[in-house]
C-alpha cells in the first residue's frame, strides 16, 4: 500500500481503457465549449477483469485556456456483475500539449494533468464494498481512446 504525502492509503487496483467516438458539439455559453464524446466500449483490467459497454457518455466543458471539466458516466460489465461508474474530473497542460491531443496525436501524461474521482455502484453482492470507497484516477489520452489507472483511497 502506497502512501502519499496528503496521508492517505492509495493502491492502484483497475486500469479501464475506454473506447470514445468523436466528440459532439453542444453549445458554447459564456466562452465554455459544452461537447459530449460517446463512450462506445473498452476493457477492465486489474483486480477485475471486463468490458465497457457501449452506451456511456463524457460530458464535457472546456474553458478558453483549455481546462476541460469532466463528468462521465457509464457500465462496466465485470466477471461478478454490471456496475455504474461515475467519474467527475479535470483534464489541463499547455496549449501546445492540448492541440496535440485535440488532433489525436501521442502526449507523454507527464506532460499534462488529467486526474478523476470515482464512485461505483452496483447490487451484486460481491461488489457492494465499491459502494463504500472513493477512486481516484490519473488518465491518458491514446487517440481514441481514454486510459484511466484507478486507485483506491483508503
Amino acid at each position: 500500500m502506497a502512501r502519499h504525502s496528503f496521508g492517505l492509503a492509495v493502491d492502484p487496483f483497475m486500469r479501464l481503457e475506454i473506447e470514445v467516438a468523436p466528440p459532439v458539439d453542444a453549445s458554447v455559453i459564456h466562452g465554455i465549449t459544452r461537447r459530449c464524446i460517446p463512450i462506445t466500449g473498452g476493457t477492465v483490467s486489474g483486480q477485475y477483469q471486463g468490458t465497457i459497454l457501449p452506451g456511456g457518455a463524457d460530458w464535457q466543458e472546456i474553458a478558453p485556456d483549455g481546462r476541460v471539466e469532466i463528468s462521465a458516466r457509464y457500465v462496466l460489465e465485470l466477471g461478478e456483475g454490471r456496475v455504474e461508474v461515475t467519474s467527475n474530473g479535470i483534464r489541463h497542460g499547455s496549449q501546445a500539449v492540448l492541440q496535440k491531443l485535440a488532433r489525436g496525436e501521442p502526449v507523454d501524461p507527464i506532460y499534462y494533468y488529467f486526474r478523476t474521482a470515482i464512485r461505483f455502484r452496483t447490487n451484486v453482492e460481491a461488489l457492494g464494498h465499491l459502494h463504500n470507497r472513493l477512486a481516484i484516477s490519473d488518465g491518458e489520452r491514446i487517440g481514441s481512446k481514454v486510459c484511466l489507472n484507478i486507485h483506491e483511497v483508503e
